[in-house]
């Protein structure tokens, strides 16, 4: 397991002291995938490196995905060659680097009378996009007949079903591959800090940006950070943060709205993933098995409302149940299966006349007159491109103001936090070990599977903190026992802050496992109280803010006037 320094609240003073003393090389402004990448790849080539997110990592459009880190297929419909391409080569490097958070799984797409794409369209799109993003020979696309494609899926509806298609895809956890990088780029120096609001912006007298003025939301202090370049990849919130800067003309951001809804698995028992026509308007969305559920999504919609808190209405949902409920007749899910949903916004580029579906996936760097250099578009997938982009944009700028030698990117070299292992598929037998390990410690092969998929070759170090709970703690199961000792590996090594931080972006269980909820919440809000030193009235507000978030994702049965099926 690699030695890296703590991403940890714990020491949050110091580090605003050590903030204001200091004059960095670069500030990234957002900790999404997008500045969570720059901060990697900035601080490995050397350069002092400071990231501040006014939210919890991930908390924006990083934690609200399908969830995939997948090749493209539906950018070759929109012949957008080189993308799937690059796409395709940074799925599978991120595979290599971190196996424990990015997994092949098998998808299944269902060929449908009058559906987007014939038997030919498909066969021929799913080998170029096998060439094009350099697809390994045993994950290449296979066709099937109708019984064939039967015979895997039997849910699927049969009377207008032609064939199917096989082809691979890569699952992912969003954010947690988000705060892996983050932990990454801090071993190589970076200053990672949540809650830290980007309030406005330093200048030389000549306008020149010159830092930022932000405000700690966690100690409510106010502070500034001063930097040679400034650089804005704050996601949704990006035409946001350039207008503190300077009015906005020309290309701006267009938001769309994707929701996804989570049933259980025994309501929807899909044998693998599957993405497939929704013959209402031509768009095609996932069904996805994880863990005990089956997620499904995603809509595309224009947004104009709350960046902060996107919910899902009772449209969105009504959308996704009757497309499942078209290809899959027998499942019949009704609004009462959904047990969870998640809303993100996608930052992308404005074209005029263009449907949501339409606009381009393409990201775009802009450079304001005051040195701003902001970011917006792209994908999950591409993060390390855009990434090393942005970065080779500001050694650029810092070698024209002061001589700074050019370094290029090794991002490509980097294994990420939790990614050690010789090669991919040796996560398998690490599972198996461990658990052998610890079975007499009364946790089960699946517990130990569950924390490996999350923390990869960490999970030593979180296992450590579970026998610290084994010895001294009779009054709790062992599942409880694990849960804390998860949450004490997120407060001090990935800088948790509170109990949604923990439940929705470190473990996904809001999502994930919401009814389980309703029985830890108040023995993790005790633990975080003694770890944190919480007053009682902190205390009270992490626990309203999970009151909220826990309600937000059944919002739209809350609006909901009457049943609509």
């Amino acid at each position: 397991m690699e030695n890296t320094r703590n991403l940890t609240i714990l020491n949050r003073n110091q580090t605003l002291d050590n903030i204001e003393a200091t004059v960095f090389d670069l500030i990234v402004i957002g900790g999404g995938i997008t500045g969570a990448g720059i901060a990697l790849d900035a601080a490995s080539r050397g350069l002092k490196t400071l990231l501040l997110d006014m939210q919890d990592f991930a908390a924006g459009t990083s934690s609200r995905s399908t969830k995939l880190i997948h090749g493209g297929l539906r950018y070759l419909k929109q012949l957008e060659v080189a993308l799937v391409r690059e796409v395709g080569h940074e799925r599978a490097l991120l595979h290599q680097k971190a196996p424990h958070i990015v997994q092949p799984k098998k998808m299944l797409l269902p060929i449908i009378e009058n559906g987007s794409l014939g038997i030919n369209a498909t066969s021929f799109g799913l080998y170029m996009y096998d060439r094009l993003a350099g697809v390994d020979k045993d994950e290449r696309r296979s066709m099937h007949t109708k019984e064939e494609t039967i015979q895997m899926e039997p849910l699927l509806r049969t009377d207008v079903l032609l064939g199917g298609g096989l082809y691979y895809e890569y699952q992912t956890d969003d954010a947690r591959l988000t705060i892996e990088v983050l932990k990454t780029a801090h071993k190589f120096g970076a200053v990672c800090l949540n809650y830290a609001e980007v309030a406005g912006f330093l200048y030389h007298p000549n306008g020149a940006i010159a830092g930022v003025k932000a405000i700690d939301h966690v100690t409510e202090k106010a502070f500034a950070a001063r930097a040679k370049t400034v650089v804005n990849a704050a996601g949704p919130w990006v035409d946001a943060v350039r207008g503190k800067d300077e009015y906005i003309s020309g290309k701006r951001l267009h938001l769309t709205k994707g929701i996804h809804i989570v049933v259980p698995y025994k309501r929807l028992p899909l044998q693998q993933a599957v993405y497939f026509d929704v013959p209402a308007d031509g768009r095609m969305i996932f069904a996805i098995p994880r863990q005990n559920t089956t997620y499904i999504g995603t809509t595309d919609t224009t947004y104009t409302g709350s960046i902060t808190n996107p919910l899902a209405q009772p449209e969105d949902v009504e959308y996704l149940l009757h497309a499942v409920n078209f290809m899959f007749p027998t499942v019949k899910l009704a609004f009462e299966d959904v047990k969870s949903t998640w809303t993100g916004l996608r930052p992308l580029i404005h074209e005029d006349g263009k449907d949501p579906s339409d606009l381009s996936r393409k990201d775009e760097i802009f450079y304001a007159v005051s040195g701003l250099i902001s970011i917006a578009g792209g994908k999950l997938t591409g993060f390390r491109k855009m990434a090393e982009r942005v970065v080779d944009a500001v050694v650029k700028q810092l070698y024209k103001t002061e001589g700074r030698p050019v370094k290029n990117t090794i991002t490509h070299d980097i294994t990420l936090s939790g990614g050690h292992f010789l090669q991919p598929d040796a996560v398998e037998p690490f599972i198996d070990e461990l658990a052998q390990t610890c079975a007499n410690k009364g946790l089960t092969h699946l517990q130990i599977e569950g924390l490996v998929w999350k923390y990869g070759s960490n999970t030593p170090v979180l296992l450590q903190l579970f026998d610290q709970y084994y010895h001294h703690r009779n009054s709790i199961t062992p599942a409880q026992q694990l849960l804390l000792a998860e949450l004490h590996y997120g407060v001090q090594h990935e800088m948790v802050t509170n109990l949604c931080d923990f439940l929705i972006r470190r473990t996904g269980m809001l999502y994930f496992n919401r009814p389980q909820l309703q029985n830890d919440v108040f023995l993790l809000l005790d633990e975080l109280e003694q770890l944190l030193q919480l007053t009682k009235q902190q205390k009270l507000h992490y626990y309203r803010q999970f009151e909220q978030e826990y309600a937000a994702v059944m919002h739209f049965k809350k609006v909901m006037q009457e049943p609509v099926f």
